[in-house]
């Protein structure tokens, strides 16, 4: 029997029976994968970083200082965000393992260590999960979560649920887009994102992906999660925002043929950072892994690039080191 899609809802533009789509014309045309395989391979892609992988690391990393007691938000690498706030720990998109696969020995092998391990948090009380893929949903961090803070909840996109319950997580809260929870005082909303979802060759957009929206006290974010740059993504701003935070994505781009439908360029991302009023903006969805034919150096300077040619604050939106953190107190308005 044909897999039917149990939360269907025929008012919802992004349902389908069989399960999700995005609002945008599908990106891809049939081949366009083999075609692309076939460039990389010819054109020697991805090549390493202009001063090799070593030089790279000691330019964009450090371990993550979880010192003191101030609210802070961390990037960790790849798409994961750390936020404290109050005191509590929130975790987004921990891929912390050494590869982004199903497998321990072979797929997409980080290049960078990570920041932090999990025996590093002195507590965990939420996990934000943006979508299934093996370089945001990683079992092997989830494991390690919920062996040492059992009572962490999660919240996932539609049709997640049931996998996270399979691996022992006991608060699991699943969300369509619009959808909102409120835990440990924190207000929650999943918003729309334009990308797909697949872990097994036979569940391809079963599940929901997604970006959050986290408002706590004066903190307004926006993690975009995995996002192809669409025009839809404004409606956004204009129900939950404006934002004083925001983490957009700038890497695993090129070709820009094959990937605009799923992943920003930098151009994009800035055009969406300004079209936000220029929000405190964290460059994500880069430095770890080689998912596309950029470079891993290459982001940076195409951001700071974007940002010339576009005539706006560097400052607002720039490549932080992984590791690197930021004081919410420099970010938020004390007067807003």
């Amino acid at each position: 029997m044909a897999w039917k899609n149990p939360w269907y809802d025929p008012s919802l533009s992004h349902h389908t029976p069989e399960g999700f789509r995005n609002l945008e014309p599908t990106a891809q045309q049939k081949g366009d994968l083999q075609r692309w395989r076939r460039e990389r391979k010819a054109q020697g892609n991805p090549r390493p970083p202009a001063q090799g992988y070593e030089h790279f690391i000691q330019r964009w990393w450090q371990a993550a200082d979880l010192s003191g007691d101030k609210d802070c938000v961390w990037w960790l690498g790849h798409a994961c965000l750390l936020l404290r706030n109050a005191g509590r720990y929130t975790l987004i998109d921990p891929a912390l393992s050494s590869r982004a696969s199903p497998l321990s020995f072979y797929g997409p092998r980080r290049k960078t260590p990570p920041a932090l391990v999990i025996e590093d948090l002195p507590s965990l009380d939420v996990v934000l999960i943006s979508h299934n893929h093996y370089d945001h949903l990683d079992r092997r961090t989830i494991k390690k979560i919920v062996a040492r803070f059992p009572k962490v909840t999660f919240v996932v996109p539609l049709g997640l649920k049931k996998w996270f319950r399979r691996h022992g997580v006991q608060r699991v809260v699943q969300l369509d887009w619009w959808q909102q929870t409120h835990t440990d005082g924190l207000s929650i909303y999943a918003v729309p994102a334009r990308h797909w979802s697949m872990r097994t060759l036979w569940d391809r957009n079963r599940s929901l992906w997604c970006g959050w929206v986290i408002k706590v006290g004066k903190l307004n974010l926006w993690f975009s999660g995995d996002s192809g740059y669409s025009d839809n993504l404004l409606e956004i701003a204009r129900r939950l925002g404006p934002f004083n935070l925001a983490a957009l994505p700038v890497g695993a781009y090129a070709p820009k043929w094959f990937m605009h439908g799923q992943h920003m360029d930098p151009d994009q991302a800035v055009s969406l950072h300004h079209a936000l009023g220029q929000p405190v903006t964290m460059a994500i969805h880069w430095g770890v892994f080689e998912l596309a034919d950029e470079p891993l150096d290459e982001p940076p300077g195409a951001l700071e690039g974007a940002m010339q040619a576009a005539g706006l604050d560097a400052g607002l939106f720039k490549t932080w080191k992984i590791g690197g953190k930021m004081l919410l107190e420099n970010i938020i308005d004390e007067d807003s």
